[in-house]
């Protein structure tokens, strides 16, 4: 199945992940946030398939908004959510690759300073997967 997406849905989704990156990089300040945003970031960029094509784009718009970590998941993790229904509608499998791109880096994002995730960081990666599936349980928050 092609996915056909709109400027503006191109931006809610790369808002969305890089957006889950910058919310476990704020959520992660005793660790290293610099190099938890770093190794998420580059781990969204290494995506593949129609997903990874949005993700990769160099577009601007991207803006994650809040200056601190309740404020930006008020943005990210509805923008989570909708992400995962918009490409749900026109393709399940890139939805799909969607929640795993995010996955993969909300992980790399927590174990950039070697070992496991703080705390913080780990209640926060459960809230972002937990916003990743909440279409599939109800439609939404």
């Amino acid at each position: 199945m092609s996915v056909t997406l709109t400027a503006s849905d191109k931006l809610t989704i790369r808002s969305a992940a890089y957006g889950a990156v910058a919310l476990l990089a704020a959520a992660d300040v005793a660790g290293a946030p610099h190099k938890a945003a770093t190794a998420g970031s580059l781990s969204l960029y290494a995506s593949t398939g129609p997903v990874g094509h949005v993700l990769a784009e160099k577009k601007p718009g991207v803006r994650i908004e809040g200056r601190t970590a309740a404020a930006m998941a008020d943005h990210v993790l509805p923008a989570l959510t909708a992400s995962v229904a918009l490409l749900k509608q026109q393709d399940p499998a890139a939805a799909d690759d969607f929640r795993q791109a995010v996955l993969v880096a909300v992980d790399s994002a927590a174990r950039a300073h070697k070992g496991e995730p703080s705390p913080t960081a780990a209640v926060m990666a459960g809230k972002i997967a937990a916003a990743l599936d909440a279409d599939s349980v109800g439609g939404g928050r």
